[in-house]
């Protein structure tokens, strides 16, 4: 398999057409074109489905993930040559909003010293990064799925505590006898993948949902929440002093939910992957809730 077609489609499927993956790589778009046409002629199939943007077919992103992994491996045989490198490698990664916030931010500060490295964060929700690993478009991924991908590596982070919080004053307009009316409230969600808020009212015994904001960027849905837009499960890590403060107050001091949070890596000997794998396990031993020893 011929590595300037993989990398031709790698450019295609990051920049999403013909035209910029052709800037990318300094060629013209038909020498784009005639790479991945040769790439489908070697497989006998189709690997790119022309739309805006392209995107790749099931055997498309089975060759994206082997391009990604030789793109990385070269880069490195070439540093260890002495023939030093073309630049930064780009390292993919997807880590859902709220790690993101959160836990993972010395992960950042870590990244800010690798001077051979630039990462490229995929913002994912924690039950679906996995796909991203499955499709090619990362090499690692923070994710709810303890279960790793085909030719991954799973390593247990530990625990994201989620907790029922509200400004006092919708806390008040709001509260009944036996504690606040959950049916009337007003409930805050990062987007229509985010089950926390309905699943905490379920356990409660709620059958009809209350008014819901939409509010999909972690640092606003905390700010909302504060403003007393709605009520939501923010992460415990997020809220600080709030409640000590009486910014926030917290619905229920008996509820909580944790959400476990699993590393996925490709299973490659990269110098590059064990290091960006040291930092998550680092950051996540240091933030994040973990199992009694």
């Amino acid at each position: 398999m011929n590595f300037d077609h993989l990398r031709a489609l790698a450019a295609v499927i990051d920049e999403g057409t013909f035209e910029a993956a052709a800037d990318r790589l300094h060629i013209s778009p038909s020498a784009v074109s005639q790479r991945i046409k040769a790439l489908e002629k070697s497989v006998g199939q189709v690997v790119v489905r022309r739309a805006a943007p392209c995107t790749p077919t099931d055997a498309g992103s089975a060759l994206l993930r082997l391009a990604r992994q030789v793109q990385l491996l070269e880069s490195e045989a070439r540093e260890a040559l002495g023939a030093g490198s073309a630049g930064p490698t780009a390292t993919p990664v997807a880590v859902n909003a709220d790690s993101l916030a959160t836990w993972f931010l010395p992960v950042l500060a870590d990244a800010a010293g690798w001077a051979d490295t630039t990462l490229d964060l995929h913002v994912e929700d924690q039950d679906h990064s996995s796909r991203l690993l499955r499709q090619g478009d990362v090499l690692g991924a923070v994710t709810a799925d303890p279960v790793p991908v085909s030719g991954c590596r799973a390593v247990r982070l530990g625990a994201m505590r989620y907790v029922p919080a509200a400004a006092p004053g919708l806390r008040d307009r709001f509260a009944g006898g036996a504690g606040p009316d959950w049916s009337a409230m007003p409930v805050l969600q990062f987007n229509s993948k985010d089950k926390l808020q309905r699943s905490f009212l379920a356990s409660h015994g709620v059958a009809r949902f209350p008014p819901m904001h939409t509010v999909p960027s972690s640092e606003a849905f905390v700010a909302a929440v504060r403003a007393g837009l709605g009520w939501g499960m923010v992460p415990e890590l997020q809220v600080g002093s709030d409640f000590d403060d009486g910014r926030l107050v917290l619905l229920d001091a008996h509820a909580h939910h944790d959400v476990e949070l699993y590393w996925q890596s490709w299973t490659l000997q990269s110098e590059r992957l064990v290091r960006l794998t040291a930092a998550v396990r680092r950051a996540s031993r240091q933030l994040l809730h973990q199992p009694p020893s």
